[in-house]
């Protein structure tokens, strides 16, 4: 499908899709409708071809859900219908029984939006009798062959064909070529997507199988040679079926009511009678729901929107029929394809060389066979066959079939294309029975049986029969019996008059449309693929008129159009005629072609129309059309475009131009009222300031307000981080000088609450020595604020780094606090290194695994430091023995830890002495030294010409 879609008609082999695709595309380019006629004998492939249309369509239209729904819908109607109207004939195992017109409504941008049936002269016969070889409608084969089990026992069916009379006529229930199992799937899937309801689905299926059970109902002849009925079993079914009492059902089946004046009067049927009004009623009851069926369809397919709609119509209508006895439905069919091939000619041999003539353009007639003189035979009035026909069918008296023939034989005995047993010559009198007539059609002979002509015509259904079906419960047959339907006494219309109005409405329906042709050839009688009859396709391209039309498409002109139309396509491809033309017509066109550079052998000009030979002229005119429209739109978008965004531009400039002036004018007022604001507080604070060492009153008031919340907003954003930073606190104005100082006790006291509570165990105890050691050096001792920020540790020496022989001789005592130090001799003051050790209960001088020294802390008399910044104590101990040694003179590194831990340990908080000078201290009893100290350039130990020690120390910058 792809391959034809949007390709000129002539760029690819012929093929059903390039036609489909052409009227689709003629249709969108011109607004109009159009319609194509498939036509061809029985079994030539109309309904495949009308299928293959229809799914070109639902593949290459524009898809939406909502579209996709009426795609489905259209083409899912096709399956519903062919089982319910077509059957097995000799010719076509999927031969329709009834004539299709269907209408498929597009909208402007080509999407299938909606459609339309009309359906014509259903074959209703077949539903009671079938020719040998052929079978009744598909529908009743695929509702007992594929039928669910519950359905089938709820319809009182078995699944064997055999056990119905109205199917087994023809004796071939099953064709190889037609699987009834999967054709019911696809009618049950069908119906769901068309959307009939459960209900509706069960009284349809309720209605075909009350048919096969009225046709299994049979007659017996009671003592008075009177139709009786004894088959309770299927008058059960047909009862629950129809939903109709089986007495009334009875009544009607046997009896005919008959109105005597003023009373009515039930007479009862013989058998003969009673068959015939039992088929009646079966075909009457097939037909109507037949019709209800298409009503229904439409109603599915049915568009909801009023707006104009273009519309494609597909003629898909039985084809010419010729079996060994053709009876009244081939004579109708038959009459049917007269009525089309004399439309065809009308349309094509006939109208076109009418219209060269018309134009003015040289034209050699081509003969043709016009059938004008066989439709004339049929239909014409008072003479032909229908009216004949007709008035036989409505005189009183006894009236027959026979009596028909000869009145045909009496008023159209002469006519050239009918003969019959009696007016035909000896050679052809042994090819026909005396109850038969042949017309010869334009495809060629047929011979029709007159037995039946009568009957079928009328078609007639009892009254008392309308009467029973109005009883029934089933909804499908209460709509088609419905009870308003007048009871007339007229007669009512005869099929083939009814036949014969609904051909000239629809001959005027395809008249107002553009017409498209499919001729469709019927390869061979045998149903085979791949083999060509040449007798038979040659006697159906003759008959057909093909040859002649042929050479009048070649010796004539492939496009024609008014001058009017052609110049309002094509205008924009000439400079001259867009975009408006002023002179007539035919000036513009001819302006027009010669601007596109025409051949003079390319067209021909006539009185009201132009005529292009070859397509590919009017292919390369489209072509260009179709680029310059693309080009066209596109200046007109341009120039759209920028209509409507100045028009915009111009709407905003004057929207923001007022918004603007009201903006100004509100920034304005604000403006102003916040400048009447500002020299009312300026005034008010310089006031305010004035006054503002004053009493509180109304002009210093909101100043003294503001100078409070200036100095609390300004206090807050700078106060002091630590407690150290206690004397940055913020200056108070005069007014809040006795707040500012209570918030700074209250701040201060909030800081020390909150340092101290963030104190730990370890840091408390840090800080009370620090305290001692402040208590005990500060403001005495020059290097001491250099100590400040160094934490005391527990001890500088480890344990493992304390001899163990010295730590088994202390052992008893707990040691608390170890540092090194430098002992200086008490002779001669050289330098040792030691370990001082400070236990619980006295002091220990250590010389690696020797102590030196032991120091009680009861014998120790105080400690001296001197006031510079050396690193210097004496101990000074009670020496009342020669043998004792005297006080210890030593350097520490850590001297302001040392001394406080020895304060602590020893708990002397006051033996600490700071002196300044000289230090004497006892080298033994009777006999003393002295250290004395000073500041110089450089620290320094020595011995001093005087024999004492000097301790030189630096002077350090106070912090």
């Amino acid at each position: 499908m792809d391959t034809y879609m949007g390709v000129n008609f002539f760029e690819l082999p012929p093929h059903i899709y390039a036609l489909a695709d052409n009227v689709f595309r003629t249709m969108q380019s011109e607004f109009n409708n159009h319609f194509i006629l498939i036509s061809g004998e029985s079994g030539a492939g109309k309904t495949e071809a009308s299928k293959k249309i229809l799914q070109f369509y639902a593949v290459s239209c524009p898809s939406t859900k909502l579209l996709n729904n009426v795609r489905d819908r259209l083409l899912l109607s096709n399956p519903v219908l062919e089982a319910f109207g077509n059957a097995k004939t000799l010719k076509n195992d999927n031969s329709s029984r009834f004539g299709k017109y269907m209408d498929i409504q597009f909208d402007h941008q080509g999407g299938a939006v909606g459609g339309h049936i009309l359906s014509y002269l259903l074959e209703k016969s077949r539903v009671v009798h079938q020719n040998h070889g052929e079978r009744n409608f598909h529908i009743f084969y695929q509702l007992v062959e594929g039928g669910e089990e519950d359905l089938l026992r709820w319809l009182g069916l078995e699944r064997k064909c055999q056990h119905y009379r109205y199917l087994v006529q023809g004796d071939c229930a099953k064709v190889s070529s037609i699987n009834d199992k999967s054709d019911w799937k696809m009618v049950r899937k069908a119906l769901s997507v068309i959307e009939f309801s459960e209900s509706d689905i069960e009284n349809l299926f309720g209605i075909i199988a009350s048919v096969l059970h009225l046709g299994n109902i049979k007659f017996e002849a009671d003592v008075r040679g009177y139709a009786s009925l004894n088959d309770n079993q299927e008058m059960h079914w047909l009862s629950k079926l129809l939903g109709i009492p089986t007495q009334v059902l009875q009544q009607g089946l046997t009896h005919r009511k008959i109105e005597a004046k003023t009373e009515e009067v039930l007479s009862p049927f013989s058998v003969d009678h009673a068959v015939y009004a039992r088929d009646a009623l079966a075909k009457a009851i097939y037909g109507r729901t037949f019709n209800w069926l298409v009503n229904k369809i439409n109603e599915s397919l049915a568009n909801k929107d009023s707006s104009r709609k273009m519309v494609i119509g597909l003629l898909d209508i039985y084809g010419f029929e010729v079996f060994n006895v053709n009876s009244f439905e081939q004579f109708c069919i038959n009459y049917c394809n007269e009525k089309l091939q004399q439309l065809f000619i009308q349309l094509t041999l006939k109208s076109e060389q009418e219209e060269y003539e018309m134009e003015g353009i040289e034209w050699e007639p081509v003969p043709y066979f016009n059938n004008k003189i066989i439709c004339d035979l049929v239909e014409e009035k008072h003479r032909g066959i229908i009216a004949l026909l007709d008035e036989e069918c409505l005189r009183p008296g006894e009236a027959t079939d026979l009596t028909l023939l000869e009145k045909m034989e009496e008023e159209i005995g002469g006519h050239p294309h009918f003969v019959t047993h009696k007016l035909a010559d000896k050679k052809t009198r042994k090819t026909l029975e005396r109850g038969d007539f042949r017309l010869l059609h334009y495809a060629g002979e047929v011979t029709y049986c007159v037995v039946g002509f009568l009957d079928k015509n009328n078609d007639l259904l009892y009254r008392n029969g309308k009467e029973v079906m109005r009883q029934s419960k089933n909804a499908i047959i209460k709509h088609c019996f419905p009870s308003s339907e007048p009871d007339s006494k007229r007669r009512p219309e005869t099929v083939v008059t009814q036949f014969k109005s609904s051909l000239v409405g629809l001959t005027e329906i395809l008249m107002s449309k553009e017409p498209w042709y499919v001729r469709c050839i019927k390869p061979n009688e045998a149903k085979q693929p791949g083999r060509f009859d040449d007798v038979l396709v040659r006697h159906q391209v003759k008959y057909l008129g093909l040859m002649e039309h042929l050479r009048v498409r070649r010796a004539g002109f492939a496009y024609r159009r008014k001058y009017e139309i052609f110049l309002q396509r094509y205008k924009p491809l000439c400079p001259d005629t867009w975009p408006n033309w002023r002179g007539t017509a035919a000036e513009g066109v001819q302006h027009l072609i010669k601007h596109l550079g025409y051949k003079p052998d390319e067209y021909k000009m006539g009185r009201t129309k132009i005529f292009i030979r070859h397509p590919r002229t009017l292919f390369a005119t489209e072509d260009a059309f179709q680029i310059c429209k693309h080009r066209l739109a596109t200046r007109i978008q341009a120039k759209y475009k920028g209509y409507r965004v100045k028009g915009d531009y111009l709407k905003q400039r004057e929207a923001a131009t007022k918004i603007e002036n009201c903006w100004r004018g509100l920034m304005a007022r604000k403006e102003r009222e916040k400048r009447a604001w500002a020299v009312k507080v300026i005034k008010k604070f310089i006031k305010g300031f004035i006054t503002r060492n004053q009493p509180s009153c109304n002009d210093n008031s909101e100043y003294l307000a503001y100078v409070r919340t200036s100095y609390l907003t300004r206090l807050r954003d700078n106060l002091p981080k630590t407690v150290l930073e206690k004397d940055a606190w913020l200056t108070a104005p005069p007014i809040l000088q006795e707040a500012s100082e209570l918030l700074k006790k209250i701040y201060i006291r909030h800081m020390v609450k909150k340092y101290v509570q963030g104190i730990t165990p370890q840091r408390k105890a840090q800080l009370q020595l620090k305290e001692q050691a402040s208590s005990m050096f500060k403001g005495k001792k020059e290097n001491y604020p250099f100590s400040v920020c160094r934490p005391f540790v527990d001890t500088r020496i480890g344990a493992e780094d304390i001899s163990i022989k010295v730590l088994q001789m202390i052992r008893h005592e707990h040691i608390k606090y170890s540092v090194p130090v430098v002992k200086y001799d008490r002779n001669g003051f050289r330098p040792r290194l030691r370990q001082l050790i400070f236990t619980q209960e006295a002091a220990y001088l250590v010389e690696e695994t020797k102590i030196k020294q032991r120091i009680d802390y009861g014998s120790l008399k105080g400690v001296s430091v001197s006031n510079l910044s050396d690193n210097f104590l004496i101990l000074h101990v009670t020496c009342d023995d020669i043998k004792q040694k005297g006080d210890l003179v030593l350097q520490c590194d850590y001297l302001f830890e040392a001394l406080t831990k020895l304060c602590v340990i020893a708990n002397k908080q006051n033996y600490i002495s700071v002196v300044q000078g000289s230090v004497r201290f006892d080298i033994q009893p009777g006999r003393e030294g002295f250290v004395d100290f000073k500041s110089g350039q450089e620290s320094m130990v020595y011995r001093a010409k005087n024999g004492h020690l000097m301790v030189e120390s630096t002077r350090t910058k106070s912090r």
